[in-house]
């Protein structure tokens, strides 16, 4: 697997909205997106570890490619 590029939370934040996410709220420190039916839970944090933003970009459906394409 290509390794995937150290990111904040708000970066991701960022890409996923390219993508065509909504930023639908703020819980604590977890920001929660949502595409269609398809929704994502974004920990706000400095640098988000790689397994976590694996399992994030799983729970929302995008492949690899298209994250690292939309940063």
């Amino acid at each position: 697997m290509p390794k995937l590029p150290s990111v904040s939370g708000a970066e991701a934040v960022k890409a996923l909205k390219r993508l065509g996410f909504v930023f639908l709220r703020q819980s604590g420190s977890h920001a929660i997106l949502r595409r269609g039916s398809q929704g994502c839970v974004v920990p706000m944090h400095r640098e988000i570890n790689q397994g976590t933003l694996r399992g994030v970009l799983k729970q929302a459906g995008v492949t690899d490619e298209e994250f690292k394409e939309n940063l």
